[in-house]
């Protein structure tokens, strides 16, 4: 698999904002991608020591719209920790919105 393929997009949210002031990020990833797989693209796609990976499956939720009911997707996600002194460049601008 690529590592374009392992690593789908940023999560952006509150949390993940205040977990990369401590050099965690979280990502999107593929939902058959293991740890070393996501370690080595994101060393690869960003340039950055990585020091650990946790992956965890986010569950469907059920949602309504008026009768009609159904369920969101289910997907994989991944907190990557990097050595101090290593940033993504994608979550530059974020810092300064803890503010």
């Amino acid at each position: 698999m690529d590592a374009s393929q392992v690593i789908i997009r940023p999560v952006v949210s509150e949390k993940s904002y205040t977990l990369a002031t401590a050099d965690k990020y979280t990502f999107r990833v593929h939902p058959n991608a293991h740890k070393t797989q996501i370690r080595q693209a994101v060393e690869q796609l960003f340039d950055v020591s990585v020091v650990e990976v946790r992956t965890m499956s986010v569950k469907s939720k059920p949602k309504r719209r008026g009768v009609t009911a159904g369920r969101t997707r289910s997907w994989k996600k991944a907190v990557v920790q990097v050595k101090p002194g290593d940033s993504i460049p994608i979550f530059q601008g974020l810092q300064g919105l803890e503010d």
